[in-house]
C-alpha cells in the first residue's frame, strides 16, 4: 500500500511540475524553449512510469522475468528520446547516470539477481526529474 501512495505521489509531483513548466516557461522564454522544457518534462514522467513499471516487474519476477527486460528497455527507449532532445549539460548528466543505473541492473539480473537493487535508478530518475523542471 505505502510504495502505491508513493508511486501516486511521484505522479502527482510530475504532472505538477509539466504545469509548473508550462506556466513558468511560457512567460518568460520563447517557444522553442517551452517545447523543449515540455518534451524534458514529459519524457522524465515516461521515464518515471517505466520505473514504476520496472519495479513492479521486480515484485513478480517469478511470473514472468521478461518483465524486467522490457521495463529496463522502456526506459532506455525514453533515455534516449530525451538526450536527442536537449543539450542541456545537466539533463545529459542526468541521462547518462540513469543509463548506467539501468546497466547495471540488467547486469544483475543477468547474473541471476532475482531483486536487484533499484535505488540507483529511483534515484537517478529522480535527479532526471529534477533537472527538467525550471
Amino acid at each position: 500500500m505505502a510504495a502505491s501512495r508513493r508511486r501516486r505521489s511521484r505522479h502527482i509531483t510530475i504532472a505538477a511540475a509539466v504545469a509548473a513548466v508550462g506556466l513558468t516557461v511560457g512567460l518568460t522564454t520563447g517557444c522553442d524553449a517551452v517545447s523543449k522544457a515540455l518534451d524534458c518534462v514529459q519524457t522524465a514522467e515516461a521515464v518515471a512510469d517505466s520505473v514504476t513499471d520496472l519495479q513492479q516487474a521486480v515484485e513478480n519476477a517469478s511470473n514472468d522475468p521478461t518483465q524486467i527486460d522490457e521495463a529496463l528497455t522502456s526506459i532506455d527507449q525514453n533515455l534516449d528520446e530525451i538526450g536527442d532532445k536537449t543539450d542541456n549539460t545537466d539533463v545529459n548528466k542526468a541521462v547518462d547516470n540513469l543509463s548506467e543505473a539501468v546497466t547495471n541492473v540488467r547486469t544483475a539480473v543477468k547474473n541471476g539477481d532475482e531483486t536487484p537493487d533499484l535505488s540507483p535508478i529511483t534515484d537517478a530518475a529522480g535527479e532526471l526529474t529534477k533537472v527538467c523542471t525550471p
